[in-house]
């Protein structure tokens, strides 16, 4: 599926075909695209409106979880794996998006006391988290949770987080958007931290489909980070854990 275009007409009829069942909602999905396209001023704004309409329904569904066992599941595979792949309680995590706290409940629950951050866009998905820490009774581990406009983290201090995370962040945001976070992410990042994200990746032409979802080649986000000054390295296991989307880890030189 990594060189299919989803952006074309072609593929776009194939898979009506295929699925008649789901015409209807992509229909609304276009309309809602189309006019919160024209009534925000930016992507940033514009995706805190899509939030805000998906969160109304289901914030479950507004980070991508159709259902609560879903939401279970990518929870688990993200801590696993990050876990497994240098997390530690002494650390501290930044989490960019950090949505209703689907790994974040657990991140949280497994780091020391006050070393969790999660930032997000969305006031509307941030009350969500709020309810989750209550559900999973995290009070005592005192999780951070800020609302942010941009990428640039002007707000955060120089070399404090050993981990940032962005999961199904890159996914959603314009090539201008991730170069803007790439810009930033090393002032904040830690002697030997890492950021880890995933994104949609292609071996065919980058696309869209709509506003809301964007596909890049893996080198085009390797080299973007090299423009500032850090290392990217693809992560293939993660694929392996049978995610759709696809792995970067990214390291600031000493």
């Amino acid at each position: 599926m990594h060189g299919k275009n989803r952006s074309r007409l072609t593929y776009q009829i194939g898979y009506a075909i295929r699925h008649p069942g789901r015409i209807a909602g992509y229909a609304r999905r276009h309309g809602r695209d189309t006019w919160l396209w024209l009534t925000t001023r930016d992507h940033i704004s514009y995706y805190r409106a899509v939030m805000r309409s998906d969160a109304g329904r289901s914030s479950d569904a507004a980070v991508g979880s159709k259902t609560r066992e879903a939401w279970l599941q990518i929870g688990q595979l993200q801590f696993d794996y990050l876990c497994s792949h240098g997390l530690k309680p002494d650390m501290r995590m930044l989490d960019i998006g950090c949505g209703n706290l689907r790994a974040g409940r657990l991140f949280i629950d497994y780091l020391d006391a006050g070393n969790y951050y999660g930032t997000d866009i969305s006031p509307d998905i941030l009350l969500a988290a709020q309810r989750t820490v209550v559900e999973y009774g995290l009070q005592r581990k005192l999780p951070y949770l800020s609302l942010v406009s941009d990428m640039k983290l002007e707000f955060l201090p120089d070399g404090y987080f050993d981990v940032v995370h962005a999961h199904s962040v890159f996914s959603h945001s314009p090539l201008p958007v991730i170069e803007e976070c790439l810009a930033h992410i090393g002032r904040i990042m830690a002697p030997g931290g890492f950021f880890d994200f995933t994104f949609d990746r292609t071996e065919g032409t980058e696309h869209q489909v709509l506003r809301e979802d964007f596909y890049y080649h893996t080198d085009t986000l390797i080299g973007l980070a090299k423009r500032y000054g850090l290392t990217a390295q693809y992560l293939a296991d993660w694929e392996e854990t049978g995610h759709e989307q696809s792995k970067i880890r990214v390291t600031r030189p000493a």
